[in-house]
C-alpha cells in the first residue's frame, strides 16, 4: 500500500496530536499504519464512535495482525468499569410522563408537569455529556433557543434544577435504573485511570466532554481523528474536540473515496461558512476514481421529506424495494416513543385509541403543539408535520413502504437515510433533497439576527447545518444527484431535482397531492375537493391541454379544478415540462 506524504507525516509522529482528516480520507488505514509502526509491546487503545464502527474496527485491526490494539467505545469502556459488577441496572432512558411519576411533579396543570420533565430530562443529558462535577456550574437556559422555552424554562429554572439534582441523586443511589449518558459521567468523575501507551480517540468532532475529559487526563501519547466539519450531534451536547485542544494539527487532505468535481461541491459548500466568519479546516482534494453505480441512495434532512419522497417514487413506479437505513420503523418514533399513529389518533379526536401516555394525556393537536414550543422537541415535531402532510392515509402508506421494504441493502434499488444515521457509510450515486440549508437561507438567517450580533449559540448551530449538508455530498463515491436551490455550483455533474418532487425552498411536497395542513391555513377545503386523477400517471393529452391552459393565462387554482388535479402537482407537471423555471413561481 502506498500511502500519502500526509498519512507518512502522522505516522512519524510520535507526540500527542490532532489528524483533521477529510471524508474518505482512509483515516481508518492511516491509524491502522500508525498503530504497526508502534513496537508490538505497545498497549493501544482505539476508541471507536458506535458499535458499528467498533466492529469493523476489531474486524480490521485484526486482519492487520495488530492484537496490541483493543478496540472500545467510550460507553463500552465505561460500562466495564462502573455497570459490570455493580448493583445498577440499566435502562435504555425515561419518558417525560416516568419523570413525573419518579420525581412526583405536580403543579396542578398535566402540560405543565410535563413540559417540566421533559426539560429535566435534557438538563440531566446536558451535565452528563459535561466536563463539569456539579449541576450548578451548568446553566441549562443558554442551550435554549425557541422563545417559547426560553420564558418557560426561566419561569421554572430553580424547579427544574433541583428536579434534575433529585434524578441523578436517585440513579447514583441505585434507587432507579441508570441511563448510559449517566454511567459514563460517573466513570469521568472517578477520574480513570487506562493503561495503555497510546490512545486513538475517533471522531473527535463529536465527542462527549465527558469522554474528552477522561481522554486528556491519560498519560498515554493521546491522538484525536476527525473531521472538523462533520460535527453534526451538537443537539446531544457533543463539542468538536478538535477545536478544544492545544495538539499539533495534521490534515489528511486527500479522499480517495471521490474525484475532484465532487470534491469542489463539498469545499464550496463549506465556503458558506464565511458568513459566519468561520474558515474551512484544510481543503479536500478529490483523489479518488468513478466506478459502476452499484448503490444508490437519497438522503434528507428530515425523516418527513425522506418519507414523502419514498412514498412519491414507489406511487410512480420509479421503485420497487427500498432500503431505509437504521430500520424504516425509528422513522415513525420520535426520540421519547410517541409513534406517527398516536399523533395521528389524537389529530383524528380518537384519544382511546392512543397508547403513548404523553401523547394520550392531551385532548387537542393544540396541547401538543404547545408542548413542542415550550420543550424544543423537535424529533416530535417532524412526526406531527408527517400526520399533518398525510392524514388518514398514513397507515396505508407506511404499510405500502414495509410491504416493499427489503432486509438487505444491497437488493434495494433505492436506500433512503437522514444524514444522522448513514454517517461512516458511502454509496455510489447520492441524490440530495431539497430540506437541507442553501446559501441563501444560510445569510437571511444571519441578516435576522444581525450580523455582528449572532450569539456563539446560533452561530454554531447554522455552521452544523452547513457540516449536515457537507456530509451528505460526501456520502457519493460516484454520482451526485443535487437540486439547484442546494448546489453551489449549478453544475458538476448533477442531475434536477428527482421529478416527483417540487422544489421548494423550504419543504418537499408529494407529487399531485396537496399536503392537508397546506389546504387548511391556505384554501377552503370546499373550493379544491379531492380528485379522481390525483397520484395517476399524466397522459399526453392532459399534458398538452395543461400547457394550452397555462399559455392562455387560466389561473391555476382553475386549471387544477379543469384537469382534476392537485394544486401542487400542477405546478409540479409545469417545471417538468419547462413553463416554469425550478423555484415553481408563476
Amino acid at each position: 500500500m502506498r500511502l500519502t506524504a500526509e498519512q507518512l507525516s502522522v505516522i512519524d509522529t510520535n507526540e500527542d496530536l490532532v489528524i483533521n482528516a477529510v471524508a474518505g480520507s482512509g483515516k481508518t488505514t492511516t491509524l491502522i499504519e500508525y498503530a504497526r509502526s508502534r513496537s508490538s509491546d505497545s498497549k493501544i487503545l482505539y476508541l471507536a464512535f458506535n458499535k458499528t464502527v467498533k466492529s469493523e474496527a476489531i474486524q480490521k485491526f485484526e486482519k492487520a495482525g495488530l492484537n496490541n490494539v483493543k478496540v472500545e467505545t467510550a460507553h463500552s469502556l465505561a460500562f466495564d468499569h462502573i455497570i459490570k459488577f455493580s448493583q445498577f441496572k440499566l435502562v435504555p432512558g425515561y419518558k417525560s410522563y416516568e419523570w413525573c411519576d419518579i420525581l412526583g411533579i405536580k403543579s396542578g396543570d398535566w402540560l405543565t408537569d410535563f413540559i417540566i420533565a421533559s426539560h429535566v430530562n435534557k438538563f440531566i443529558s446536558y451535565f452528563c455529556n459535561s466536563t463539569v462535577e456539579k449541576i450548578q456550574e451548568l446553566n441549562y437556559a443558554s442551550v435554549i433557543t425557541d422563545p417559547a422555552a426560553q420564558k418557560f424554562v426561566h419561569n421554572f429554572y430553580g424547579l427544574i434544577e433541583k428536579l434534575t439534582r433529585s434524578a441523578l441523586a436517585k440513579m447514583d443511589k441505585a434507587e432507579i435504573g441508570v441511563t448510559h449518558d449517566f454511567y459514563l459521567k460517573k466513570f469521568q468523575l472517578g477520574n480513570p485511570i487506562l493503561e495503555y501507551d497510546y490512545i486513538l480517540f475517533d471522531e473527535g468532532q463529536d465527542a462527549s466532554g465527558a469522554m474528552l475529559d477522561v481522554f486528556l487526563k491519560q498519560r498515554a501519547i493521546k491522538v484525536i481523528v476527525g473531521d472538523a466539519h462533520q460535527q453534526i450531534y451538537g443537539w446531544r451536547y457533543a463539542i468538536n474536540s478538535l477545536q478544544r485542544v492545544n495538539f499539533p494539527v495534521h490534515n489528511l487532505s486527500n479522499s480517495f473515496r471521490f474525484d475532484d468535481e465532487i470534491a469542489l461541491v463539498a469545499n464550496k459548500v463549506l465556503g458558506w461558512k464565511k458568513h459566519l466568519h468561520l474558515s474551512p479546516a484544510t481543503k479536500i482534494i478529490g483523489a479518488g476514481q468513478r466506478s459502476d453505480i452499484l448503490t444508490k441512495a437519497t438522503l434528507g434532512r428530515t425523516n418527513l421529506s425522506l418519507l414523502v419522497n419514498a412514498i412519491s417514487r414507489w406511487q410512480h413506479g420509479e421503485i420497487k424495494k427500498i432500503f431505509f437505513e437504521g430500520n424504516i420503523n425509528s422513522y415513525t418514533f420520535a426520540d421519547e416513543g410517541a409513534s406517527l399513529y398516536d399523533v395521528l389518533n389524537l389529530y383524528n379526536g380518537k384519544t382511546d385509541k392512543i397508547r403513548d401516555k404523553l401523547i394520550g394525556s392531551m385532548s387537542s393537536m393544540r396541547d401538543l403543539d404547545d408542548y413542542i414550543k415550550k420543550t424544543e422537541d423537535n424529533s416530535l415535531a417532524v412526526i406531527v408535520e408527517v400526520v399533518k402532510e398525510f392524514g388518514n392515509r398514513l397507515p396505508s402508506l407506511i404499510n405500502e413502504l414495509k410491504s416493499n421494504h427489503t432486509a438487505k441493502k444491497e437488493e434495494a434499488d433505492m436506500i433512503f437515510s437522514t444524514v444522522h444515521r448513514c454517517k461512516g457509510m458511502e454509496y455510489d450515486e447520492v441524490t440530495l433533497l431539497n430540506d437541507f440549508i442553501n446559501e441563501g437561507k444560510l445569510k437571511k438567517y444571519i441578516e435576522q439576527a444581525g450580523a455582528d450580533k449572532i450569539d456563539e449559540l446560533n452561530k454554531n448551530r447554522l455552521s452544523e447545518e452547513v457540516n449536515i449538508l457537507y456530509v451528505a455530498v460526501t456520502r457519493a463515491r460516484s454520482n451526485l444527484i443535487i437540486p439547484p436551490d442546494i448546489n453551489p455550483l449549478n453544475s458538476v455533474r448533477v442531475a434536477p431535482p428527482p421529478s416527483v418532487l417540487f422544489s421548494n425552498p423550504y419543504r418537499n411536497f408529494s407529487l399531485d397531492e396537496e399536503p392537508d395542513s397546506y389546504l387548511r391555513t391556505k384554501y377552503d377545503r370546499n373550493r379544491f375537493p379531492k380528485s379522481s386523477n390525483r397520484g395517476k400517471k399524466w397522459t399526453d393529452e392532459e399534458e398538452h391541454l395543461l400547457g394550452e391552459l397555462y399559455k392562455q393565462g387560466e389561473p391555476l387554482e382553475e386549471i387544477a379544478k379543469r384537469l382534476e388535479r392537485g394544486r401542487n402537482g400542477v405546478r409540479i407537471k409545469l417545471v417538468e415540462l419547462g413553463l416554469v423555471d425550478e423555484s415553481g413561481e408563476l
